[in-house]
């Protein structure tokens, strides 16, 4: 009896922790496939929003004030000393150049207390580093023989909390503790003004021993979409403009790549069946500012390896194919892999670029290496971050940690539930941003008019439509409801969501447009938005609608969004607030709002 109760438990833990990880798997991939088809989006609308402009000169598109330029390179650190006062009130760092580890130290003990280094350091640090990363090389050579080990960090995406634990476990960046981040210090997280601040001060005390490579997130656009621009313009709201002009260059000036012991590659994204690491050695760098928008304008071939070593992903497949699911780079096989290694005599390529549940992933039979420092990178408890050691022996070490901010830690069906919840709410919002679509798609399946439709009917609707990739039939009983036949009532996939703030000029097929394409218009806006104010007249507003429709092929008749327009424009002066007229247009979970 105690044997078979002993079986009996045990087949019920295994069934459940099977479950619980179905679960965290399959909320995992709803976040990451939404990621990617956002970036995807990204750059259908700006490929097609730029090619719009042919007939207007690129540097009018791009040299607005509102796209930040070359602040002058004249500009040292006494010039920022004159034109920016330090009050007496200011209680932060205050920084010398040259800078030394007591200054590092004092700006971690400052981060560490939520407190801001105030605009003239951060810009006289940002000239700092502008000088030294031009003297550098487009790939770094290092060498284990100076020191013991060398510790590879990936994508950090402004958490902050992550570098100071890293900097707690394995030790600050010193001549007998060097250290390469490997890109994607910016974006999404709250702080990532502060992780520059604190790489780039370490970067200036010890510039054999910190590497820096780029990322594709270290780019003027793709910091209008992810947030790291609205951050700088919140933090330093009288200097922000300077402070972004500055930092457009010296993202320009970073690296591309570290090779150490000329044995193991590092880069941000990856590889292609082109990938040419002398030809990537003597590339200007500097002048591909802007890797999507050059790429959109020119498709020039430069343009394409800097595309290729940022946005690649690897997989186990051979060849080397576009990577459709981002929008720019490739995928890239073993094969492509090998042939490259035997070309250049390497060991192993390290890479980031891509979330791991884990941090980190070995692939292509451990010549590749995928390596991610953010924790909790969609939600809390979501994944681990992890970084790398490499020994002389060039045998990788794995360090894995995680960040928690709660008091209490939460068991495994907590931590599920918590991240299943923020992937289906996130799910739910793309399922109604594309409303009208799955219902055409859905009545198509529907030919007696019943509402109602297979669940394989309703699984192949939403994969048309949404092109997510995702398990539609085991999702379903998170997403619709079915009747007791075996039917889904295809409609209930809406029935949970409605449009904040509803604005009566706006008719349904325009409102779910201005939602589906909210975060693309508020770049565009911001790019026209001359003084960055905000404000922009009804006439910029109606032409850059029109364009923007006409050129993705939304069908939305003029006069409804003349009718909003004016509607919106409270004070009747001719200018519209678009911030403020884009937030209206978003997803409210109506069963949350009552929750709370």
């Amino acid at each position: 009896t105690v044997i078979r109760a002993a079986v009996l438990i045990q087949k019920w833990y295994r069934f459940t922790m099977a479950r619980l990880e179905m679960r965290r798997r399959y909320s995992l991939s709803i976040f990451q496939s939404i990621e990617y088809a956002d970036e995807q989006d990204q750059l259908q609308v700006f490929s097609t929003f730029l090619f719009s402009f042919c007939l207007v000169p690129v540097s009018q598109i791009f040299t607005s004030p509102s796209a930040p330029q070359v602040v002058d390179e004249d500009l040292c650190l006494k010039e920022f000393e004159k034109k920016i006062d330090v009050p007496e009130t200011y209680y932060g760092p205050r920084l010398s150049f040259p800078l030394t580890v007591e200054d590092a130290n004092a700006l971690l003990h400052a981060f560490r207390n939520e407190q801001l280094l105030h605009a003239r350091y951060v810009l006289q640090l940002l000239s700092e580093t502008r000088r030294i990363l031009k003297e550098m090389p487009n790939i770094t050579h290092l060498s284990t023989s100076y020191s013991k080990e060398i510790t590879v960090c990936g994508d950090l995406h402004g958490n902050l909390d992550d570098l100071l634990l890293i900097f707690y476990k394995n030790g600050l960046p010193s001549e007998q503790n060097r250290y390469v981040f490997n890109g994607d210090f910016v974006d999404r997280g709250k702080n990532s003004m502060e992780i520059l601040i604190i790489l780039f001060a370490f970067l200036l005390i010890y510039p054999n021993d910190l590497h820096l490579n780029r990322g594709n997130h270290e780019d003027y656009i793709m910091n209008l979409r992810y947030g790291f621009t609205k951050e700088v313009s919140k933090k330093y709201k009288d200097h922000w403009k300077q402070i972004l002009c500055l930092l457009r260059d010296v993202f320009s000036w970073l690296p591309l790549a570290t090779i150490i012991d000329n044995k193991v590659l590092i880069l941000h994204g990856g590889i292609s069946d082109t990938t040419d690491l002398d030809f990537l050695n003597a590339l200007e760098r500097h002048k591909v500012r802007d890797h999507i928008r050059v790429r959109v304008i020119f498709f020039s071939f430069k343009t394409f390896v800097i595309l290729d070593i940022l946005w690649s992903d690897p997989r186990s497949q051979n060849g080397c194919t576009p990577n459709k699911c981002r929008g720019g780079g490739c995928y890239f096989g073993p094969d492509v892999t090998a042939k490259l290694f035997e070309r250049y005599n390497l060991k192993m390529l390290i890479r980031s670029h891509e979330f791991k549940p884990e941090g980190y992933e070995i692939s292509h039979d451990g010549k590749v290496i995928t390596i991610f420092s953010a924790s909790n990178y969609y939600e809390e408890g979501s994944n681990r971050g992890a970084y790398i050691k490499l020994n002389p022996e060039l045998t990788p070490r794995f360090v894995q940690y995680q960040v928690s901010k709660l008091t209490r830690r939460q068991n495994l069906r907590e931590r599920v539930g918590t991240i299943e919840s923020s992937a289906l709410k996130s799910l739910r919002e793309k399922i109604y941003a594309h409303r009208s679509e799955l219902s055409s798609a859905f009545a198509q399946y529907d030919v007696n008019g019943t509402g109602r439709i297979s669940v394989n009917d309703w699984a192949a609707a939403m994969e048309s439509v949404l092109q997510l990739e995702l398990p539609w039939r085991m999702l379903r009983p998170q997403l619709a409801q079915m009747n007791s036949d075996g039917e889904v009532d295809f409609m209930s996939c809406f029935y949970d969501l409605k449009m904040s703030q509803p604005i009566k000029e706006a008719q349904p097929a325009l409102a779910e447009t201005l939602c589906r394409y909210r975060k693309d218009l508020e770049i565009i806006f911001n790019i026209i938005d001359k003084d960055h104010s905000g404000l922009i007249s009804l006439e910029e507003f109606s032409q850059t609608w029109r364009l923007f429709t006409s050129h993705l092929g939304i069908d939305v008749q003029d006069d409804s969004i003349d009718k909003l327009v004016l509607s919106i424009d409270y004070n009747k002066d001719g200018h519209i607030d678009f911030n403020e007229f884009l937030e209206a247009f978003h997803v409210v979970h109506r069963l949350e709002k009552k929750a709370t």
